[in-house]
């Protein structure tokens, strides 16, 4: 076993996946901002390094002698600030220049894997069609930044490295912080989904989602697709989680509704997409413990004292 560098060990994909590295015999090390935050790191189980992300003489020297580069860190604004432009600013470099300083860095010290947390909200709308990563994709409404950090990944491939891209689809669970959101929503009525209730959404649990980025060490190089093995149209996730909580039927949000109200980002959002995750599962091992959102979210509610039957 090696040594595994990882960013956002405290996120909600981090947590997880550093319990798997350490549990799997891993040495790991977490980034922290500051010495405030290294604490938080440490409870994750990882070594707390206090260093500047985008700072590529920092980055060296935190990644040296490490196996592995694990890239999940985000910064995903709370849904009532995401119509603002400026509130995925941060996010948004993450992906671009913090993934090229990472990248950088880890070349430098012969790095070995680097693995980076991608998204499946770039494919185009698929209908009832099955998507997998050689589906066409679709940056072109402000996901960007999400397609230059796959061509960083590619960039550390091409170099000699193991890169490889993880599309992760909607993450749900006990620990995410949408599930507070969508209960509050859900007193109005309003579903965890917008679109045409018979278009698809892939998901993905985010216990099943930090396995997998700890499994994502044993595949080669290349973009693979982690979400749940049975994609639920809107209508079928609007209702699994209603019944996973005992609410009422729940009312889907049109898509135009989302537009007007999320910006031009917010069209991906509305797409169907069916993915397959078929790829990662022969590559890697790894399956799911919730074959869908039917029986995750009642998973999730159960975990919060819930009884769903």
């Amino acid at each position: 076993m090696g040594t595994v560098f990882v960013t956002g060990a405290t996120g909600v994909l981090g947590k997880g996946a550093v319990a798997e590295l350490v549990a799997s015999g891993h040495s790991v090390r977490g980034l922290a901002r500051n010495a405030e935050r290294a604490g938080a790191v440490a409870a994750t189980g990882a070594e707390p390094i206090v260093a500047d992300l985008y700072d590529v003489d920092d980055m060296k020297r935190a990644v040296a002698d490490c196996d592995t580069v694990m890239h999940l860190a985000t910064r995903i604004p709370p849904i009532m600030q995401a119509r603002r432009a400026s509130a995925w600013e941060e996010n948004s470099r993450l992906r671009e220049e913090g993934t090229r300083v990472l990248v950088d860095a880890a070349l430098a010290n012969g790095v070995r894997h680097f693995v980076a947390e991608s998204i499946t909200f770039i494919y185009t709308d698929g209908g009832s069609n099955w998507l997998d990563e050689r589906s066409p994709v679709d940056a072109g409404v402000g996901l960007q930044p999400v397609l230059t950090l796959e061509h960083e990944v590619a960039r550390f491939t091409e170099a000699g490295g193991i890169g490889i891209a993880l599309r992760f689809g909607a993450f749900y669970g006990a620990d995410a912080r949408g599930t507070e959101e969508f209960l509050t929503a859900a007193k109005r009525r309003i579903a965890p989904a917008a679109g045409p209730a018979a278009g698809f959404v892939s998901s993905i649990e985010t216990g099943d989602a930090g396995r997998a980025a700890a499994a994502a060490l044993a595949v080669p190089a290349g973009v693979y697709n982690v979400v749940d093995d049975v994609p639920l149209t809107r209508r079928e996730l609007a209702d699994a989680f209603a019944a996973a909580f005992g609410l009422h039927r729940l009312h889907i949000t049109p898509a135009i509704a989302l537009r007007l109200a999320g910006g031009a980002a917010a069209q991906a959002l509305t797409r169907s997409q069916r993915v397959s995750n078929a790829a990662f599962k022969a590559a890697s091992g790894w399956t799911p413990k919730h074959t869908s959102a039917v029986e995750g979210w009642k998973a999730v509610a159960a975990s919060r004292g819930v009884s769903n039957g």
